[in-house]
């Protein structure tokens, strides 16, 4: 009965390990579009595809919060990932309105309007994006033991965020060498997830 019981729980754990991988990519995606600047971004149709990507990134990341291991890591890391989540997807919705706008007096109106407004510039557009990055680096930190270059890979990531500012369009290879970095240990690590659900 308890054989039949542990089987059933680990048929309900879906794998969404590549949907996590994949959602990184996209925001690698998001990023390469953006990096050919505003005027492509805003001539984009019949959708913002740069935004777009970005959107379905973050949104693809979160089924597999819930199955990293059970760890301090995975308890601190996993609700600043999602803050960081939360961010994008409002500076989407924000850039959305941007790329909606018919002309760029608009936009650097709306801009000027809302860069008056802490409460929402800081969390959506300079400050709350970046702990997508940091929830990433803390969720590496459980495979330290047995995926030492897939950790290294999620820290030179997280050190381009604060300290390759020379480098252009430098997030395209944040979230490139994060994808990587997350394939390497995800796919490669003999950590189980299911091991970690107590029968």
């Amino acid at each position: 009965m308890k054989k039949i019981e542990s089987t059933a729980m680990t048929n309900n754990l879906i794998n969404y390990k590549p949907l996590f991988v994949l959602g990184l990519l996209f925001e690698c995606l998001g990023q390469i579009l953006l990096a050919q600047g505003n005027k492509f971004v805003y001539s984009l149709q019949p959708i913002d595809f740069a935004h777009w990507s970005l959107l379905l990134g973050v949104a693809f990341l979160i089924p597999q919060l819930g199955q990293f291991p059970k760890s301090v890591f995975t308890f601190i890391g996993a609700p600043i990932l999602l803050i960081g989540i939360v961010s994008i997807i409002g500076m989407c919705v924000l850039d959305f309105i941007w790329w909606s706008q018919t002309t760029q007096e608009i936009r650097n109106e709306f801009a000027g309007h809302l860069s008056q407004f802490p409460s929402i510039w800081k969390p959506f557009i300079t400050t709350g994006p970046g702990y997508t990055n940091i929830g990433l680096l803390l969720l590496s930190l459980n495979y330290f033991k047995t995926e030492k270059v897939g950790v290294g890979l999620i820290i030179i990531a997280t050190l381009l965020i604060y300290f390759g500012s020379f480098i252009a369009s430098r997030l395209i290879y944040v979230y490139l060498i994060s994808a990587i970095g997350y394939a390497i240990m995800l796919f490669k690590n003999p950590i189980d997830e299911h091991q970690n659900q107590q029968i």
